[in-house]
């Protein structure tokens, strides 16, 4: 699979197309996952849009196959935004719509309020936009501090996710990639997250935006959503009632088919003329 080179460290990435080789090519979708996970989140997306568009997801940085950086890394949302864009040019995607969760989500605010070049649309996924509103997280540092990863994972399980509505395998499989994560690049993510705040830039986007919200994140409240939705210009906002954090693993059908649909409603679905590069 390939492997994106960067200053701060490689990236991997991995590209799924289904466009027969005599077809125009399809419009693209990077895919950005939060803290404590990998790209392989947004497996249950793939069978709802994989014969629509160019599917591109990736290991964002400090997880999964991507670089881990080291202790006291200078850590930015200009940097995590840089990737994607590094990560879509890599992909061919001179233009490309943009899906994020938790982290990934915030990253997509932050190019969205930056009009980024070939951004064409933003879907966020328990995202919070004043990162002080994430409830619980500055508990992780002392937590971890005293009982390391697994014990933290084995804890965080249930805000994640609720058993009934994901199976014993699909928890374990979170629950053990959690575990392998770096203790100081998730406290590190955490801490940036905190520090954000980008209400002031909200009503700057012009990019057309979907909100997907868990009706019960126990660390992103559902009124932080719908103060995302109030304030980004033309969003869109669909709740999911007694869903805890991580929507789009738990729900990823349901998440895929709401962007297919909201692709569709704003005109941007895969016949929307957007250029593409072929991959090479």
């Amino acid at each position: 699979m390939p492997e994106l080179q960067r200053p701060a460290g490689p990236l991997y990435y991995e590209i799924t197309d289904l466009t027969p080789p005599w077809a125009p090519p399809r419009p693209t979708i990077v895919f950005h996952h939060g803290v404590g996970i990998t790209g392989a989140i947004w497996s249950a997306w793939l069978p709802v849009l994989a014969g629509r568009y160019r599917l591109v997801r990736f290991d964002t940085r400090g997880f999964g196959r991507s670089s881990v950086p080291g202790p006291s890394f200078p850590w930015s949302l200009d940097l995590l935004a840089e990737d994607v864009l590094a990560v879509a040019r890599a992909a061919g995607a001179e233009q490309f719509h943009l899906v994020g969760e938790s982290l990934g989500g915030t990253v997509g605010l932050w190019l969205a309020t930056r009009q980024a070049p070939g951004l064409l649309s933003l879907t966020v996924c328990s995202t919070s936009h004043r990162g002080a509103s994430i409830q619980r997280v500055r508990e992780w540092r002392d937590f971890i501090g005293r009982n390391g990863m697994a014990a933290w994972s084995a804890m965080m399980m249930p805000h994640r996710l609720d058993p009934e509505q994901a199976s014993p395998a699909a928890w374990r499989w979170f629950e053990a990639e959690q575990a392998r994560s770096s203790p100081h690049v998730t406290l590190d993510l955490a801490d940036l997250l905190i520090g954000t705040d980008l209400t002031p830039d909200l009503p700057a986007i012009a990019t057309p935006t979907l909100v997907l919200a868990p009706g019960a994140s126990p660390f992103v409240p559902l009124a932080i959503a719908r103060e995302i939705h109030a304030l980004a210009p033309g969003s869109e906002l669909q709740e999911f009632a007694g869903v805890r954090h991580a929507i789009a693993y738990s729900h990823g059908p349901a998440c895929a088919r709401a962007l297919r649909a909201f692709l569709t409603r704003r005109g941007l679905g895969h016949r929307d003329g957007s250029r593409q590069m072929r991959e090479g």
